[in-house]
């Protein structure tokens, strides 16, 4: 079995001030997702699906149909691709929303629209992110070990001080963990940043500013799923919707979603970590050290150049 790979790529880059999605960072004018796409076909999936928007799908799939078509799987299979979209009047029959609303509702939304399209186990990223070859190894061994269970689902944790953007405060979600490394908690904490007194400071889901450690495990958005996460959060969508639906700007993340199932005793997840540290896109004032990195990776041979040929 080959899993799958689920590339967020919905996101208009509002902070970073153009389409990040296709954005060349790399020598050979590489996106963040080219790398992706590299270290996850290494580390065997066998197919990727992006969600974008409808604004430029066209675009972005004629791009990517391109840019890979001589890309193998490990086993010499050429690799499969799938595209769906993801827009805020995409919401189950029967709910209404703000007329004035102009944001899709958030990750866990976006995962929704790969209902259907994706039926075997999968691994979920964001398309702005570099995660790190090691952090594609350790999810594919995850998710072809559960190739055939339910309610079992993964995270890779990143050490909150990898995570870190010198541009501005990010969002992470948070994680606690048991002793059995498993996921028992999940919360969403906005403008992470490095303040003045040398410690890392969040907002809290109750918008309280607040410690945290550097080297507590966040989510960067990787998770492992199996495809009966699509129906078990649909309802807990609905409800999001039902005290929701008319705010301008709430959003229905993937952390929110997985913690809902962990607190009903419907799902577990486990909390994988990696050494890996983070980068990415977030501002576009990123973006100079985003290319010296990879122009690094080129030069140590970590990479080829070009990527694809």
């Amino acid at each position: 079995m080959k899993p799958t790979l689920l590339v967020l790529a919905a996101g208009m880059g509002s902070r970073y001030g153009g389409l990040k999605q296709i954005d060349g960072l790399g020598p050979a004018g590489e996106t963040i997702i080219d790398y992706s796409i590299y270290d996850a076909v290494q580390a065997g999936f066998g197919k990727v699906v992006y969600i974008v928007r409808d604004l430029f799908r066209e675009e972005f799939e004629k791009a990517v149909r391109e840019k890979y078509k001589n890309v193998k799987c490990i086993d010499g299979t050429p690799l499969e691709f799938g595209f769906t979209s993801q827009e805020l009047d995409k919401i189950p029959s029967g709910y209404n929303m703000n007329p004035e609303r102009q944001k899709p509702w958030g990750t866990a939304h976006a995962l929704l629209m790969a209902k259907g399209i994706v039926n075997e186990p999968f691994a979920v990223i964001n398309g702005d992110d570099y995660y790190g070859k090691e952090s594609f190894k350790v999810i594919s061994a995850w998710l072809q070990k559960h190739e055939h269970t339910t309610g079992q689902y993964a995270l890779v944790g990143f050490e909150l001080d990898n995570t870190l953007s010198e541009s501005g405060g990010v969002s992470r979600g948070i994680c606690t963990g048991d002793a059995e490394h498993m996921l028992t908690h999940i919360e969403e904490h906005h403008n992470i940043l490095v303040e003045s007194d040398g410690k890392i400071h969040g907002d809290n889901a109750k918008g309280e500013r607040v410690v945290l450690d550097a080297k507590t495990l966040c989510s960067m958005n990787m998770w492992g799923f199996t495809p009966d996460y699509f129906t078990r959060t649909e309802s807990i969508f609905c409800d999001f919707l039902k005290e929701h639906g008319q705010e301008l700007k709430s959003e229905f993340y993937i952390p929110f979603a997985v913690d809902s199932l962990i607190r009903e005793g419907s799902a577990r997840a486990e909390l994988l970590s990696t050494s890996s540290k983070w980068f990415g896109v977030t501002f576009k004032e990123d973006r100079p050290g985003v290319v010296a990195k990879f122009q690094e990776f080129a030069d140590k041979g970590i990479y080829p150049s070009p990527l694809y040929k």
